[in-house]
């Protein structure tokens, strides 16, 4: 039995796969998993129901086995109260770079050959969907 946070072994696998300025996708459970991924991306299916898994569970494990470069959200309206961005950023290491981009921008990057792992997890909160950029091991 492997002694690890992360049990899984398909996410397992396609984190050790990443390099650096590989992109990860996690996305939330309103996101278009197949139509808005790279072609040759590796999808992992988390979302065994709404709200199992969450994203912010995700990225809570992730982060313990990669180094992060940048972390890309989409951009969401001035009057939305986005409380799922500030969990994210309680999460991540203190002096990661943080963009914002628009949803076409988003969706084009999560596209890119740069892309090659999709995390979908059951997140419900709205605008849950982020694209870490893995940095190099220092």
């Amino acid at each position: 039995m492997i002694k690890s946070e992360i049990l899984h072994p398909q996410l397992l696998s396609g984190l050790a796969k990443c390099g650096h300025k590989t992109n990860i996708v996690i996305a939330d459970s309103n996101y278009s998993f197949v139509t808005n991924s790279a072609r040759d991306a590796e999808i992992i299916y988390l979302n065994l129901a709404p709200g199992m898994i969450r994203s912010t569970v995700i990225l809570e494990k992730i982060v313990k086995y990669i180094n992060i470069e940048t972390v890309t959200f989409m951009e969401y309206p001035a009057d939305f109260n986005n409380t799922i961005a500030a969990e994210y950023k309680a999460l991540l290491p203190a002096d990661t770079d943080i963009a914002y981009v628009g949803r076409n921008e988003f969706y084009a990057l999560a596209k890119s050959q740069d892309t090659l792992l999709v995390i979908a997890s059951g997140e419900a909160k709205r605008f849950a969907n982020l694209i870490i950029t893995v940095g190099v091991v220092a």
